[in-house]
């Protein structure tokens, strides 16, 4: 996993899509029109957190490593350095893969 060059801002994070299952179980070749869209990912940047009425940061519960299930039209679709990336918020985060 390479360093790249965003810092998401408030509660958001960079994923990376891991790359769609190109055979069934059953062992049949889906081409690329019927590849579902992934809905696992890496995290690649963590925000501070959503600044609270206090004025505080809350903490974010996803760290840089971490694998996550998210949403299937969840976030923006972006590009960095020709890799497909995912801007999420926390909250479009269904799971931490433990």
């Amino acid at each position: 996993m390479a360093k790249i060059n965003l810092r998401p801002l408030d509660d958001r994070v960079v994923v990376q899509p891991n790359e769609a299952e190109e055979t069934t179980a059953g062992g049949i070749v889906l081409p690329d029109s019927a590849q579902e869209k992934p809905q696992r990912g890496t995290i690649v940047a963590v925000g501070p957190g959503r600044l609270l009425d206090s004025g505080n940061r809350g903490e974010m519960s996803v760290t840089v490593g971490d694998t996550v299930i998210y949403g299937k039209y969840g976030g923006s679709d972006i590009e960095v350095d020709g890799q497909e990336m995912k801007i999420l918020r926390e909250s479009d985060i269904l799971a931490k893969v433990l």
